[in-house]
């Protein structure tokens, strides 16, 4: 038997989907909170796949954590008048797992960083760590908010003489990263039955995806039973960020901290599901108004 996967970044997949909730409540403004992930959050995840005879077979190991760091200088050009004296900085990573995994050699690893302006949440830059066997790409997003460009550059480390890739590409409104949307999200209220676009830049360009608040219902999660929300965002556009076509849903606690805990993609090629394990260090205050 052999197990194919799509091309899809697992990631991206987790990343994005709750991240275009952005727009849900039909608000854009800034609001003066203490965000429920801070001053420290680490979101631990696994990823199973199912297929025919095979259920729930883990493939993945996802970990998502959110810190502050102090600003490099006060001299910074994004510590403006109205800023925090840090920096959020959240990460990504996620990486192949167990036996299944090593049996069909799926070996894969990627980290992502983001630098987050913490009142107007607005992202500064973005690192990546893609590897995949023996391939690995590191690649950076460098945001100018105020001028409206992302520079994106990636190199291939074992093989400098081929010389980094770039692309510059302008934006109007507002722009994220997949990794800084979904914690912006978590300070966001949500209404059922919105269905809206959100902007997303990977690897340079820019995609606008559709997505369905479709709506909510009573889940079992490790942090006992809680109502959670359904997005239903369209990846599979011709121009979309994903190539495969699919069924992608994605569940998030409705309490103000809108903790993602749970996704399903379903394609021909199986089904995978993303379960939240674990929480560490997630603070039990409400937001401040």
């Amino acid at each position: 038997m052999k197990l194919l996967l799509p091309k899809a970044n697992l990631l991206a997949l987790l990343l994005i989907l709750p991240a275009l909730a952005f727009h849900a409540s039909g608000q854009n403004r800034l609001v003066n909170y203490a965000h429920p992930f801070e001053p420290s959050e680490e979101l631990i995840y696994v990823g199973e796949f199912s297929r025919l005879f095979l259920k729930k077979v883990d493939v993945a190991d996802f970990r998502f954590t959110a810190t502050r760091e102090p600003r490099l200088t006060s001299g910074d050009a994004s510590a403006q008048p109205g800023t925090r004296p840090y920096a959020l900085k959240l990460t990504g990573d996620i990486s192949s797992r167990g036996f299944f995994s090593r049996l069909f050699r799926l070996h894969f690893h990627e980290r992502m960083e983001s630098t987050v302006e913490p009142v107007a949440f607005t992202v500064q830059k973005t690192k990546r760590i893609d590897e995949q066997g023996k391939r690995r790409r590191e690649s950076e997003i460098l945001f100018d908010q105020a001028n409206g460009k992302l520079v994106w550059v990636e190199r291939d480390p074992t093989n400098l003489a081929v010389g980094a890739r770039s692309v510059t590409t302008t934006f109007t409104g507002q722009v994220y990263d997949i990794l800084s949307a979904i914690y912006f999200l978590r300070t966001q209220p949500l209404e059922v039955g919105k269905t809206f676009e959100l902007t997303i830049s990977d690897s340079g360009r820019l995609y606008r995806v559709p997505v369905k608040v479709v709506g909510k219902k009573r889940m079992k999660t490790v942090l006992g039973r809680v109502e959670a929300i359904r997005l239903d965002p369209n990846l599979d556009l011709p121009d979309g960020m994903i190539r495969e076509r699919g069924e992608l849903s994605i569940w998030l606690t409705t309490d103000n901290k809108r903790i993602p805990v749970a996704a399903r993609l379903k394609t021909e090629y199986g089904t995978f599901d993303i379960t939240l394990r674990k929480i560490i260090g997630n603070s039990q205050r409400s937001p401040l108004r």
